[in-house]
């Protein structure tokens, strides 16, 4: 007799599995549970995490397998230039726009099996329950499965939804190479992309983009809430601090005469965290990667590099935050050569209202709780969002957990959020 735990660990290649209700589980929480565990196959590592790479072995994998999981379910599939994968349902009126769902199957490297893979899964099962209760849409109806977004094996991010909507074109994979060596426009033309096989990316057919996905956060389990609907995804600015003084010996240099570098930077990264509390701790402020020279256990640190990031869903707190950091750098460096570099300025986004309310609205008739969230985190709705109507919903993430193993959403929750999300592409294509 085959067990529930055999059918999750089948490789199912076709249609959405259905499985009797042994457990107390509704057939789509189950369908639901089950499509993520076996998306999680392709990368899945030896530590019992995900990692599945931009145009690797394993993200082949994960797309050819999701393109026959479409195709078995009557949806027309095909690839953009750069490896988007789409499931078209089409639509019986003369509109040519798209209603366009999904998310990324990329992970970072041992990742979860939840973050950007369930927007995908919920995309397809949404699309197959509204063609067999609704037949065909008045307006067509898209999954994607879009090819990046962490920015895991190459460093940048959103290579994906950023060459739909103009953030990149491929002519910049000739000039981003990653640590290996490996340039992307080579891992992209092994597999048969970037050379003209496939439809072009960019795209001025959508007419919204939804995406559903876990909050990767803390709010919503705290608040006991089942759905997370975003207003704005923050903007974020991240900066490079070098710090130059002098290095020396340890035992013999006088305290008071000291040029330490690490000294200084200590100061600026306690006081740059500190203005999270002028904003009532809006304001994010990260101190990261931190480098020094010549990183000696007997040697004053002469040199001192780190970087900064921060985030607020108001650009101007940002700008502001950005001028008081400068003026903490002039009170606090002394005879000391400070530096800072901007490498990042990404202003924030808000989502569509106007579909917000309207998620708003499914989730109060269906019972099912919400409450409006500002997302901390990048997501691909932030690139649809610049330039269509975008709607991006949250379901709740155990303990906050996320780019990680222990990333976990229970079936109960994945399940609202499905059902929001079909209900939202009732009222946008029927």
């Amino acid at each position: 007799m085959k067990t529930i735990s055999h059918f999750l660990k089948m490789k199912i290649a076709g249609g959405i599995a259905m499985v009797a209700d042994m457990t107390g589980k509704s057939k789509l929480c189950q369908q639901i549970e089950e499509n993520v565990s076996w998306l999680s196959q392709f990368g899945l590592d030896e530590k019992e995490g995900v990692t599945r790479l931009l145009y690797t072995e394993q993200w082949n994998a994960a797309q050819k397998a999701l393109e026959e999981k479409m195709k078995g379910l009557h949806l027309k599939t095909y690839y953009d230039d750069v490896g988007n994968l789409f499931g078209r349902l089409q639509g019986t009126g003369s509109e040519q726009q798209v209603i366009l769902t999904g998310s990324h199957i990329d992970t970072v490297i041992n990742g979860g099996k939840y973050d950007g893979a369930f927007g995908v899964v919920a995309g397809i099962i949404a699309l197959q329950y509204l063609y067999a209760h609704y037949g065909s849409p008045t307006k067509t109806l898209e999954v994607v499965s879009l090819c990046e977004e962490e920015g895991s094996r190459f460093p940048l991010t959103y290579w994906g939804s950023g060459n739909m909507n103009g953030l990149h074109s491929k002519s910049d994979a000739k000039h981003v190479i990653n640590k290996e060596g490996v340039k992307l426009d080579d891992a992209m033309k092994q597999l048969n992309f970037g050379k003209g096989l496939h439809s072009e990316p960019y795209r001025t057919d959508i007419a919204s983009f939804i995406e559903l996905h876990i909050e990767q956060g803390k709010q919503l389990e705290m608040s006991r809430c089942d759905i997370g609907i975003v207003s704005s995804i923050v903007g974020q600015k991240r900066f490079t601090v070098s710090v130059k003084g002098e290095s020396n010996h340890a035992g013999t240099t006088p305290m008071n005469i000291r040029k330490d570098a690490f000294y200084v930077s200590c100061k600026l990264a306690k006081a740059f965290i500190e203005l999270s509390e002028k904003y009532h701790n809006a304001l994010y402020v990260t101190v990261g990667k931190i480098t020094l020279s010549p990183n000696a256990p007997n040697v004053i640190p002469g040199y001192v590099e780190f970087t900064v990031d921060i985030r607020h869903h108001e650009y101007e707190v940002l700008q502001e935050a950005e001028r008081e950091m400068k003026e903490i750098i002039k009170r606090t460096a002394g005879d000391l050569e400070v530096n800072i570099d901007c490498w990042m300025d990404e202003k924030p986004v808000a989502m569509s209202e106007e579909l917000s309310e309207l998620s708003k609205i499914i989730s109060s008739e269906k019972n099912i709780s919400s409450r409006e969230l500002v997302s901390g985190a990048g997501h691909d709705s932030q690139v649809f969002g610049r330039r269509v109507p975008t709607c991006l919903l949250f379901v709740p993430s155990q303990d906050g957990i996320s780019h990680s193993p222990k990333e976990f959403t229970k079936g109960e929750q994945l399940e609202k959020g499905v059902k929001v999300l079909i209900e939202l592409l009732y009222k946008l294509a029927y």
